[in-house]
C-alpha cells in the first residue's frame, strides 16, 4: 500500500509541482547583470553615463575596480559580468567636440546574457550620442560616445563553445544519478542483496564498492566528451585538464551521492526513475544550462543553489573557456564537497545490510 502512495504522489504531483516551478523560474530577458566599473575619469560625463547603464534596468554596478587587473579578476571569477571601463580623457574628450570612448567588456562564455549586454550596451551609446547630437549644429568627432564592446571568452558567440562543456555536465548527471538509483533498487528487487547480509563488510565499504565503478564510468564519459568536443566542435580547451579532472571527482560524488540517497527511498526501479528524472529537470532548467540564472526570480535563483550541477558549470566553463584555475573556483568545489558529504552520510546511514 505504501508502495502504491509514493507511486501515485509520483506520477501526479511530481508534474504538478515541475510546472509550476519552471513556469515561474524560466525567464529569457536578463536584467540586473552584475557590472563593475573603473572610471580613470571620476567626471559627471562618466557618472552620468553610468547612471544610464544602470537607469536601463539591465546592469547593476555591483563592484569598483581601481585596475584592469581588478576588472579581470572580476569577471574571471565570475563575481561581474560586464566590465566598464572610462579612459582619463573621457570627459575632455567629450567637452572638445571629440569621440569620447567608452570600453565595455562582456563575459561571453554564456551566450544569453551577453548577447543582450552587448545590444543594450550598444544602444545605450547610441542615445547618449543622439542627445548630444541634438543639441549642436556641428559635431566634429564621429560619435560623441564611442562605446566599445569587447566580447570575452567567446568572442564570435558559437554556440558549441557554450553548449558541450553544459552538455557533458548533463551526461554525467544523468549517468550517475539514474544508473545508482536503478542499479541499487534492481539489485534489491532480485534479492542479490541477500548474499551481502552474511558478509563482514560495514555500509560504509559496501558503498565505497558500488560507486567507485561509477566514478570510473563518469571520467570514460568525460574523456570521450572532451574528446568530440575538441575534435568534432573545435571547442578550444584554455584551462589545465588536470585540474578539470580532480575538481570533477567532486562533482562526481556529488551526483553518485545522490542517486544513492534516491535507491534508499525508491521501493521499485519505477519510483527510482521517477524521482531520478525529477532531479534531472531542475537541474537542467534551474542550473544555468539552458536558461541564465540571472533571469530567474530571487526565490528560484536560491533555489538553484542546490542543484550540483549549477557549481560544475561554472567550474567546467570556467576552466575550458575562461582558462581559470581552482584559485577562481574554490567557492564552487566547496558546494560540491558539501553535497558529497551531506548525501554519502544520509545515505550511509540510511542503508542498512537487510533487505528491505
Amino acid at each position: 500500500m505504501r508502495r502504491d502512495r509514493l507511486t501515485l504522489a509520483l506520477v501526479f504531483m511530481l508534474p504538478l509541482v515541475q510546472l509550476v516551478l519552471f513556469g515561474y523560474a524560466i525567464q529569457t530577458e536578463v536584467k540586473h547583470i552584475a557590472t563593475v566599473v573603473f572610471d580613470q575619469s571620476l567626471s559627471a560625463e562618466s557618472r552620468d553615463v553610468i547612471e544610464a547603464f544602470t537607469a536601463s534596468g539591465y546592469f547593476d554596478v555591483t563592484g569598483v575596480a581601481w585596475s584592469y587587473a581588478d576588472v579581470n579578476r572580476l569577471i574571471d571569477s565570475g563575481r561581474a559580468k560586464v566590465g566598464i571601463i572610462f579612459p582619463p580623457d573621457f570627459a575632455t574628450n567629450l567637452k572638445r567636440g571629440g569621440s569620447a570612448q567608452v570600453q565595455v567588456i562582456v563575459d561571453a562564455s554564456d551566450s544569453m546574457v551577453s548577447n543582450q549586454a552587448v545590444a543594450i550596451a550598444n544602444a545605450i551609446g547610441l542615445l547618449k550620442s543622439q542627445e548630444v547630437l541634438a543639441g549642436k549644429m556641428q559635431f566634429r568627432g564621429a560619435m560623441p560616445y564611442d562605446v566599445r564592446v569587447r566580447p570575452w571568452y567567446n568572442p564570435d558567440g558559437i554556440t558549441a563553445y557554450y553548449m558541450v562543456p553544459a552538455i557533458l555536465g548533463v551526461i554525467v548527471t544523468m549517468t550517475m544519478v539514474l544508473m545508482t538509483a536503478v542499479g541499487i533498487v534492481r539489485e534489491r528487487e532480485r534479492g542479490t542483496l541477500e548474499q551481502l547480509i552474511v558478509t563482514p563488510i560495514r555500509p560504509y565499504e559496501l558503498m565505497i564498492g558500488k560507486i567507485v565503478p561509477y566514478i570510473l564510468l563518469g571520467y570514460l564519459q568525460i574523456t570521450v566528451a572532451l574528446l568530440v568536443g575538441s575534435f568534432v566542435f573545435h571547442v578550444p580547451i584554455r584551462g589545465s585538464l588536470l585540474q578539470l579532472y580532480l575538481l570533477t571527482l567532486f562533482f562526481i560524488t556529488a551526483s553518485l551521492g545522490l542517486g544513492i540517497l534516491i535507491s534508499n527511498i525508491a521501493k521499485t526501479q519505477m519510483q527510482a526513475m521517477q524521482l531520478s528524472f525529477f532531479v534531472f529537470l531542475p537541474s537542467i532548467m534551474l542550473s544555468g544550462f539552458l536558461f541564465p540564472r540571472a533571469a530567474m526570480p530571487k526565490i528560484i535563483y536560491y533555489l538553484s543553489c542546490v542543484i550540483p550541477l549549477t557549481y560544475y558549470l561554472d567550474i567546467i566553463r570556467g576552466i575550458i573557456l575562461k582558462g581559470i584555475g581552482f584559485p577562481y573556483l574554490i567557492g564552487q568545489v566547496t558546494a560540491l564537497l558539501v553535497f558529497s558529504v551531506i548525501f554519502l552520510t544520509i545515505s550511509i546511514l540510511k542503508f542498512k545490510k537487510k533487505i528491505a
